[in-house]
C-alpha cells in the first residue's frame, strides 16, 4: 500500500459549508493536523464536520463553533482522525474572509 502525504487547505471566503477533504475511493486517510488561524484581527468560529456517505448521509459534528482568537492559530486536533472512502471533512465559518484552515493528511491505498 503507498503513503501519500498531503494537505488540504481553504480560505473561507463564504458563510456556506466547504469541503476541505473528501477521502478517495480505496483510501482511508488519517488526519494528523488541522490548523485554523484568523487574519482579520477580529475573534471569529468555525465549525468542523465529517459526513458519512454510507449512512444517507448523516453529518457528525467534531467541532461547533469552535472559538479562534484575532490574530490567532489554533490546533484543533489532540489526536488523529481517520477518514475512511466516502467520508467527506467540511467546515463552515461564522463570518467570511476571515479563517484559514489547512489539515496534514496521510493517505493509505
Amino acid at each position: 500500500m503507498p503513503n501519500i502525504y498531503k494537505n488540504a487547505k481553504k480560505d473561507l471566503t463564504t458563510t456556506s459549508v466547504t469541503t476541505l477533504y473528501a477521502a478517495p475511493a480505496l483510501t482511508t486517510a488519517i488526519v494528523k493536523s488541522i490548523l485554523v488561524s484568523e487574519d482579520s484581527g477580529n475573534a471569529d468560529t468555525i465549525t468542523v464536520t465529517i459526513t458519512d456517505a454510507e449512512a444517507s448521509p448523516a453529518v457528525f459534528s467534531l467541532f461547533k463553533t469552535k472559538s479562534i482568537s484575532a490574530n490567532g492559530t489554533t490546533e484543533l486536533l489532540t489526536s488523529p482522525i481517520v477518514v475512511q472512502t466516502g467520508e467527506i471533512l467540511k467546515v463552515t465559518a461564522a463570518t467570511a474572509n476571515r479563517l484559514h484552515v489547512v489539515a496534514s493528511i496521510l493517505e493509505v491505498s
